[in-house]
């Protein structure tokens, strides 16, 4: 059972005007083109979902844009320690995502001026390592937020606080969508308007930091803590800073 979501109409844009898209924004950035690879879980169940209809909308630009999404659904993931061990097929569904991926997109509902527990679940199904592999850190993030009422930046501002305690480089655009129900159609997808402009801005950013950073980020995340912890000793002949500061 997978508890990936299908994206239905992958290729279908009515809220974009094609004579300003760059279709491929990170390009002339990294010598490795390959996709990237997108995670984006969501934080309702309900049915008519509008934080999933806007990582919905997130999916199909960063489709566009050359990368792979998966969009996880959480409708079934137990709350954190509520199974022993966490040895849940949810959680060891929702981890392999994280490890397959080099990107993610939070996306909440703003609740009480927070986000929702159904994402800060999610993200507390991912430890910072596991087995010595760590499945958030290095990667990018965008974060987004969908309101019920006016404008309001609470629920991202959090998700940037818990993207830097996953070690995660979440990127400097963001996206608030306020009263949400009126930004969707009845088929779910997003109306023209400076909103819907706002996450194409984001997604354009995401792809273009994850295919920056790609070729780097094992390098920009090494600690020394975790080099002593796992004894992975410096050879000071090949360190170069080593060499050039005379370190014996």
């Amino acid at each position: 059972m997978s508890r990936l979501r299908p994206l239905t109409d992958p290729d279908s844009f009515p809220a974009l005007d094609p004579a300003f898209v760059h279709y491929r924004p990170a390009a002339g950035l990294s010598d490795d083109q390959s996709p990237p690879r997108i995670l984006l879980p969501y934080g309702s169940l309900r049915a008519r979902s509008y934080s999933r209809l806007a990582v919905e909308e997130a999916a199909r630009l960063l489709w566009l844009f050359g990368a792979e999404t998966r969009i996880f659904d959480p409708s079934d993931l137990p709350l954190p320690d509520q199974v022993n061990g966490d040895d849940h097929p949810a959680v060891h569904e929702l981890r392999e995502h994280a490890f397959w991926s080099e990107g993610m997109v939070w996306c909440s509902p703003e609740r009480h001026g927070q986000i929702t527990g159904i994402l800060k679940t999610q993200i507390d199904h991912l430890p910072l390592s596991i087995g010595g592999m760590r499945p958030t850190q290095g990667r990018t993030l965008a974060v987004m937020q969908v309101s019920a009422g006016s404008q309001s930046f609470n629920t991202v501002n959090t998700l940037r606080l818990l993207g830097r305690w996953m070690r995660m480089f979440t990127i400097p655009n963001q996206s608030s969508v306020p009263k949400a129900y009126e930004e969707f159609d009845d088929a779910g997808r997003m109306k023209p308007s400076p909103l819907y402009d706002r996450i194409v801005d984001v997604m354009e950013e995401l792809v273009r930091f994850t295919v920056l950073l790609r070729p780097h980020a094992e390098k920009l995340v090494d600690r020394y803590s975790e080099r002593k912890e796992t004894g992975r000793v410096i050879d000071p002949k090949k360190d170069i800073s080593a060499i050039a500061l005379s370190f014996p």
